[in-house]
């Protein structure tokens, strides 16, 4: 079994994951055509530090910035670049994470570039959405991480997109990355780990319009669809609690939280503005 986090625990990681909430927020104030993926490193970075946190990724396993940046066909670990601009038309997933006070906040969202998005683009952003929120309505005491994964798969694919197998969700805490919680994004219900109280764990699937095999570019860092086509991906950081759930990194007027809210999800906090 996992370590299970006390209630000082869950304390501190809600502020982690608060700030990183906000950090993501504001990242998405700076993204539109003609920025470049290192000004989005740079105000997350600036946010981060001025909220009296460290910015998780930077120097992470030899991560060499401060968040993720990832365009159209890149399924996650983007590194932001001078070079690389934002184009209109684009879509892009920002994963933010952010140690504070020894916790981390861990959570990603994809963002349209401009108002000209691609039938395509839009639907596996929307797909991706719509998956994270029905993993979240089915994690819950009791159940398994094959029902989180499953309630994600079963969409997906219903929807003629496929699931990244090569990258899951993970325990979380006062380590980043927990090796002995790991959430996929596929799976069978009724199978796999009983999820209970006092787990904290990351649901984050990444979706892609075609096939769901990756290829990882020479960086060690950078993965994109085989298939050339995009990929899109959401992500919290709830904590099982009580009798529900609390969405860490979620804020009062979160979609996904809301969404999760009306498919089921007894969300303890933050409360939602619905």
């Amino acid at each position: 079994m996992p370590k299970l986090k006390s209630q000082e625990d869950i304390l501190k990681m809600r502020e982690a994951g608060r700030l990183a909430a906000h950090t993501l927020k504001h990242a998405g104030s700076v993204i539109k055509p003609g920025v470049s993926t290192e000004e989005i490193n740079t105000a997350v970075h600036e946010y981060i530090i001025s909220h009296g946190a460290y910015p998780s990724p930077l120097n992470y396993k030899g991560y060499p910035k401060s968040v993720c940046t990832s365009i159209n066909d890149v399924i996650c670990h983007g590194i932001p670049s001078k070079t690389e601009v934002l184009k209109e038309g684009d879509i892009i997933n920002v994963d933010v994470t952010v140690t504070l006070d020894g916790y981390f906040g861990d959570c990603s969202r994809t963002f349209f570039v401009g108002e000209h998005i691609s039938e395509e683009s839009i639907k596996v952003t929307n797909v991706a959405e719509e998956c994270l929120a029905r993993g979240i309505a089915v994690a819950k005491h009791g159940s398994r991480l094959g029902d989180v994964g499953w309630a994600i798969q079963s969409y997906a694919e219903k929807e003629g997109c496929g699931v990244v197998r090569d990258f899951v969700g993970h325990g979380i805490g006062k380590v980043f990355h927990e090796p002995d919680l790991q959430v996929p994004h596929y799976g069978r219900s009724g199978t796999g780990l009983k999820i209970v109280r006092g787990m904290i764990f990351t649901i984050e699937p990444m979706i892609n319009a075609g096939d769901w095999r990756m290829k990882m570019m020479k960086d060690g860092w950078t993965s994109k669809t085989l298939d050339g086509k995009p990929s899109a991906q959401f992500e919290h950081t709830i904590a099982i609690v009580g009798n529900g759930i609390e969405i860490l990194t979620a804020l009062e007027d979160d979609p996904i939280a809301i969404r999760a809210k009306a498919l089921g999800a007894n969300i303890l906090w933050p409360e939602l503005k619905v």
